[in-house]
């Protein structure tokens, strides 16, 4: 494997995005909220750019890049201030599962529309008892002849309103011992007996989050993505890149707010000297910087395991660079505030919706214990309280 970290192509590809941001910007994306839209026209231009399926095969219209290349789009389109969440959900999780385990009919239904923008599809795996624990989810499926019977329900869901489907986690009943076992299944957003209610959040952000609800939903047998007996294995081929790309969105949003307090500490200037000059001011923002690019680093670790197929590997590396973008991502922004003092809670600087929004990272997609959790069993082998 090269020692370098990024190829020339990385870094073009890198440098086109940051464009194409700039030219959007935080701005488009506080214009788009107050307006209880969503950025369609980001999304859309992003796509014909071939930015959107970069990670998808290129048989079916992607870019036949990994997710090293899609995290890089969603760090680059934060940087500048207007991340797309469901890069997160679309091309990240549902896309590589479908890539990875769907059958050839489902690789051509859904993977071109994903690539090219015009198809978006949602992922549900959190439940209100349930968390995100795969161990513990309650929305089942059984058999119904060659057909199966979807019910139960799920919170958190982002961007239902604008999805097509929705990847539900479900489970199955093993014939052999009668012990329930994840499964994946596409879920049409029409689909009779799927119901969905928005969750009224002070989080300030187009993608909106739902709250499902799924009452016998019939589905036919091509609905199941894979095998029905892969469980766990097809389950963290999706949550994996969720992790990588959570934290891609976390550096993205922590650069941004960086970006303008270093901006701002340059510029303001008291008794004759910039502020930036005092150590005070100068010392946190290294230090933000600091474990940006660590967090940066393991990310860019994560992501070059999983694209090479080791999915243990890269699960160790992805719970650990989601951590440590969160973390970097909330210390960043709470420094970046401030260091603007007073004007880093006024709109103008758009700095201050930023604190709420940075939390997603500590507590989605699974919270900072559970990685803790994770890695105190998986990595160091200690045993477990539960």
């Amino acid at each position: 494997m090269s020692t370098t970290l990024e190829t020339e192509e990385h870094k073009a590809l890198r440098a086109a995005v940051a464009a194409l941001g700039k030219r959007y910007g935080r701005d488009y994306i506080t214009r788009v909220v107050a307006d209880g839209g969503h950025p369609g026209e980001l999304w859309s231009e992003a796509a014909k750019l071939g930015y959107l399926g970069v990670n998808l095969p290129e048989q079916y219209g992607g870019g036949g890049g990994g997710i090293i290349e899609l995290s890089l789009v969603l760090e680059e389109l934060g940087a500048a201030g207007c991340p797309l969440l469901m890069l997160v959900v679309s091309p990240a999780i549902c896309g590589t599962v479908i890539a990875r385990f769907g059958t050839e009919q489902q690789k051509q239904t859904w993977l071109p529309g994903i690539a090219d923008g015009t198809r978006t599809m949602a992922f549900g795996i959190t439940e209100p008892d349930a968390g995100s624990n795969s161990h513990r989810i309650t929305t089942t499926a059984r058999k119904d002849g060659a057909d199966w019977l979807l019910t139960g329900r799920k919170v958190f869901v982002s961007g239902v309103d604008i999805a097509d489907a929705v990847l539900i986690v479900g489970r199955t009943e093993d014939a052999r011992t009668g012990r329930l076992k994840p499964c994946l299944f596409i879920v049409p957003r029409d689909a009779e007996g799927f119901t969905r209610r928005p969750i009224d959040m002070e989080l300030n952000t187009a993608e909106k989050q739902f709250e499902l609800v799924l009452d016998d939903v019939l589905l036919p047998a091509e609905s199941l993505v894979g095998d029905e007996d892969a469980g766990l294995l097809q389950l963290f081929a999706g949550l994996n890149p969720e992790r990588i790309m959570t934290a891609a969105f976390a550096i993205g949003m922590g650069r941004y707010a960086l970006a303008r307090a270093v901006e701002y500490a340059r510029d303001r200037t008291v008794w004759k000297t910039p502020i930036g000059a005092h150590q005070a001011i100068a010392h946190p923002l290294a230090q933000a910087h600091i474990d940006l690019e660590l967090a940066r680093l393991m990310m860019q670790k994560a992501a070059r395991l999983y694209d090479a197929g080791d999915d243990a590997g890269a699960g160790e590396a992805a719970n650990m660079a989601k951590y440590a973008a969160g973390e970097a991502c909330v210390k960043a922004v709470d420094q970046a505030v401030h260091t603007l003092g007073g004007n880093g809670l006024t709109r103008e600087f758009g700095l201050a919706s930023l604190i709420t929004a940075a939390r997603v990272a500590r507590i989605a997609p699974v919270s900072r214990e559970m990685i803790l959790n994770y890695v105190s069993h998986q990595t160091l082998g200690l045993p477990k309280s539960y």
